[in-house]
């Protein structure tokens, strides 16, 4: 049995040549950065190499990268330190953001007695823009919490928009990039963002290695204390190995950027036109917003039983797909993404993401769709 692997948005394989760079650096450049002899020097120089080479790739500074990780502590440390350090008194954000967003501003709503708002969610998972602009009007110390892309359907934000609409108010943006950084283009130059956050497993990288971007001058605080490592803001001897591996995989995701983005984007057609042939009547979760090449929510137009058995009889076919969100894939919940733009009976019908890399083939979405209607 082929296995078919159809969860990009989850993670990622490591590309060969990552590996390859993992390797060396884990056999020949074991050294802390920290050591003042030739292996910690050493080991320092692939430190820094990295921060830049990151840097460089997404039009930011050396100094205004942050290594964390992974995504999820990048947006807790700038959510929190936002709120304790530069003192916000109002975060806005959705409720269709990452649980590394929503959860960190339950917690600092109680801890910090700070206002949330939550701006509405139409039916193709588009944030109400004109509400924000009303609601950043009140001239509160305010955070912006808005996902670039969104890692259950593929809706994609503004972000430009967004942000001049920060700066003309005053308010800081901060922006979950995981699911668009080293699949999209970013110029940070341009960009009138304060922060975002990435993860290396989601671009062809490692596990357990992201990064925080810090506009300059923003003065947060140390999410971790001890030594100096990070500047200071986050102590800790760095994985040196993972961080090598993290700005190998993030160059190398644009420097193959073009071409792997025109295969996936044929992929994605070819997928959408397997379903017109078979599964006629089925939606899009997100039609009529723009959507991210590589990612495509759909609902299908089986019985409504159907949906608690879906992903398992797709795994005994060998198919990986999932419903939503990794971090909630053991719940039997409906998506809360899902919940905010379907109605109560839409969101109860069986609806999967299926998010491509370019190491998928035609091959694979004709034995997806060769399982499906096995179901």
């Amino acid at each position: 049995m082929k296995k078919v692997y159809l969860d990009n948005a989850s993670t990622t394989a490591i590309r060969p040549e990552v590996m390859k760079e993992m390797m060396a650096v884990m056999s020949q450049n074991f050294g802390n950065p920290s050591s003042a002899h030739s292996y910690g020097r050493g080991a320092k120089v692939l430190l820094e190499t990295a921060r830049k080479t990151i840097a460089s790739l997404i039009g930011a500074e050396a100094r205004e990268i942050i290594f964390t990780s992974g995504g999820t502590e990048a947006d807790n440390w700038i959510i929190r330190s936002a709120v304790k350090d530069l003192k916000v008194k109002r975060i806005i954000t959705s409720k269709i953001e990452h649980h590394a967003v929503l959860n960190t501003v339950k917690v600092l709503e109680t801890e910090f007695d700070i206002n949330v708002e939550y701006i509405a969610v139409s039916q193709n998972g588009m944030v109400d823009l004109d509400q924000l602009k009303t609601l950043l009007a009140d001239k509160i110390p305010t955070l912006v919490s808005l996902m670039h892309v969104n890692n259950e359907t593929g809706v994609i934000l503004d972000i430009d928009k967004v942000g001049k609409m920060c700066k003309e108010y005053g308010a800081l943006f901060h922006s979950d990039t995981v699911q668009s950084i080293g699949k999209t283009e970013i110029d940070l130059k341009n960009l009138p963002i304060d922060f975002i956050a990435a993860s290396a497993h989601k671009f062809h990288g490692p596990k357990g290695i992201g990064f925080a971007f810090i506009r300059k001058n923003t003065p947060l605080h140390a999410m971790i204390y001890g030594g100096e490592q990070e500047k200071g803001m986050r102590a800790g001897t760095e994985a040196i190995h993972q961080i090598v591996g993290m700005a190998k995989a993030l160059e190398l995701s644009y420097k193959h950027l073009n071409g792997e983005r025109d295969q996936i984007t044929i992929l994605k057609q070819y997928l959408f036109k397997k379903l017109d042939s078979e599964f006629s009547g089925y939606t899009i979760n997100g039609e009529g917003a723009e959507l991210f090449y590589n990612l495509a929510n759909v609902m299908l137009p089986l019985p409504d039983e159907k949906t608690g058995m879906i992903l398992f009889h797709l795994d005994m076919k060998g198919i990986a797909v999932s419903r939503g969100s990794a971090c909630q894939s053991g719940s039997i919940k409906p998506s809360h993404v899902l919940k905010e733009m379907l109605t109560e009976e839409d969101v109860k019908k069986p609806s999967l993401r299926v998010s491509l890399s370019h190491y998928n083939t035609k091959e694979d979405i004709d034995l997806l769709i060769d399982a499906l209607k096995t179901v």
